[in-house]
C-alpha cells in the first residue's frame, strides 16, 4: 500500500472519529429532562394482579397484627392493583417484624429456660411457658379454639400471650418460682 493511500485512510479514520465524537457531544449536551421525557399515550390502566395473592398478604398482616394486639390495617387503594399488592406486602412485613420482637423477650426466654420445651404437652401445663387451660382461655381464647393447646403454638405466639397477661396487670407473677430465679420479681 502506498504512502498516499495510508495517509488517506488515516485522514478518513480521523474524520469518522471526529464526526462520531461531535455527534455524541450533541447528545451529551442536551438536558437530561428532555432526553427522558415519557410519552403520554392517554391514561394508562392500572395493571391487575391476582386477588388471591393480595388476600394472602392481607391475612398474614392481620394475623400478626392480631397477635401483637395492634389494630387491623385498612387499605385505601383500589383492589387488585400492583399498588395494593405492594401495600399489603409492606404491611405484612412490618407486622411480622413487630411480632418477632416481643417486649420482654429476654425475660420470656429466661422463664422458658426453667419451665419446659416449647412443645411440652404434659398435663396440666403446656408449652414453653407452662400455660394451663385457664390461662390460655383467658388470654388467648381464639388460639385455644383454632390451634389447640399452647404446645401447638409457635414460641413467638406463646411469648405474646404471656405478654398479654403481663400487660393485664399480672406481671411475671404467673411464673413465681422461675421469675424469681430470673430476677424479675
Amino acid at each position: 500500500m502506498s504512502a498516499n493511500k495510508r495517509w488517506l485512510l488515516l485522514l478518513m479514520g480521523a474524520f469518522v472519529l471526529s464526526a462520531g465524537v461531535a455527534r455524541g457531544s450533541v447528545l451529551l449536551s442536551t438536558p437530561k429532562l428532555l432526553a427522558h421525557v415519557p410519552r403520554h399515550r392517554g391514561k394508562q390502566k392500572p395493571s391487575h394482579v391476582n386477588p388471591v395473592l393480595i388476600r394472602r398478604y392481607r391475612d398474614k398482616a392481620w394475623r400478626w397484627q392480631a397477635l401483637t394486639g395492634t389494630a387491623r390495617t385498612t387499605h385505601p387503594l383500589g383492589p387488585n392493583t400492583k399498588a395494593s399488592l405492594r401495600f399489603w406486602v409492606r404491611t405484612a412485613g412490618q407486622a411480622y417484624l413487630r411480632a418477632i420482637h416481643p417486649p420482654h423477650r429476654r425475660a420470656w426466654l429466661c422463664i422458658h429456660r426453667y419451665e419446659g420445651s416449647w412443645r411440652d404437652s404434659g398435663d396440666p401445663y403446656w408449652g414453653g411457658l407452662q400455660m394451663d387451660r385457664g390461662f390460655m382461655a383467658g388470654y388467648a381464647p381464639r388460639y385455644l379454639l383454632r390451634r389447640g393447646l399452647a404446645d401447638r403454638w409457635s414460641p413467638f405466639e406463646q411469648m405474646w400471650v404471656a405478654e398479654r397477661a403481663y400487660r393485664s396487670g399480672r406481671g411475671f407473677h404467673a411464673w413465681p418460682s422461675t421469675a424469681r430465679m430470673c430476677g424479675l420479681i
